[in-house]
């Protein structure tokens, strides 16, 4: 009788170990640089849109980042309140806001760094941390400009900065993709990062034109960046980055 205690103790230890990690969301907020294309916009690609390929079955990415939006605007347009509604302990939000919270000439959008724009970061890390969720800041990727050196030239002011102070300020984990594609970029040079972002001959109703566009990633473009945000959660998120393939 004990011989089959024991026994089956070794199999429900065995089971046990053998089941499937617990399943989760990876809730993505944030800007064009992240979302979700329509077809006739290829090949331009939200890096957030190839982020699942990243990660084990047992992670969901859920892409609700939008072209055009702010961190003003997302909330306003009741975004913010659709993944606050869905989110549940355990899961995770990155969030990335820089690039049109700068568009002073649009009231709709335009945020101050310091003031309005730091407290809506502040309100996404909070709600979510009430909901029981991990909420992840992201400075923007790097727009495409270099300067007469032959090295980027910054275009986000202090909005990156504003990221990380309330990153600092609420213990809140960073992805400093600022950084970390500034770097990248410069390593590639001026013409062969061309292919990162969405210069292209191809044209369609849509974009009639060929496309010089050096704010949107590419599809190998958007593929990078979710690789170095990845490898950068390895240190950042190690909890999350256990989920990776």
């Amino acid at each position: 009788m004990k011989r089959l205690f024991y026994f089956c103790t070794l199999i429900l230890i065995v089971l046990s170990s053998c089941q499937e990690p617990k399943e989760f969301s990876i809730y993505c907020v944030g800007d064009s640089t992240m979302a979700n294309k329509e077809a006739d916009a290829f090949p331009e690609t939200g890096w957030c849109m190839v982020l699942d390929e990243y990660f084990n079955p047992n992670v969901a990415v859920k892409n609700h980042a939008k072209n055009g939006r702010s961190s003003k605007s997302f909330i306003d347009e009741g975004r913010w309140q659709t993944v606050l509604d869905s989110l549940q302990a355990g899961d995770y939000v990155f969030i990335q806001f820089g690039h049109n919270d700068q568009k002073a000439y649009d009231s709709t959008r335009y945020t101050t760094p310091f003031g309005t724009y730091s407290e809506n970061l502040s309100k996404f890390v909070n709600e979510s941390r009430e909901k029981g969720a991990i909420p992840v800041l992201f400075t923007s990727i790097v727009r495409r400009k270099f300067g007469e050196d032959g090295k980027l030239t910054d275009t986000h002011g202090d909005y990156p900065v504003a990221t990380r102070r309330v990153a600092d300020l609420l213990d809140v984990p960073l992805i400093d993709l600022q950084k970390i594609t500034e770097e990248w970029v410069n390593s590639l040079g001026d013409e062969a990062s061309k292919q990162m972002y969405v210069w292209t001959d191809i044209t369609n109703e849509r974009h009639p034109e060929p496309r010089k566009d050096d704010t949107h990633l590419s599809q190998e473009g958007a593929h990078k960046v979710a690789q170095l945000a990845t490898e950068a959660l390895k240190e950042t998120v190690p909890e999350l980055a256990k989920n990776l393939k």
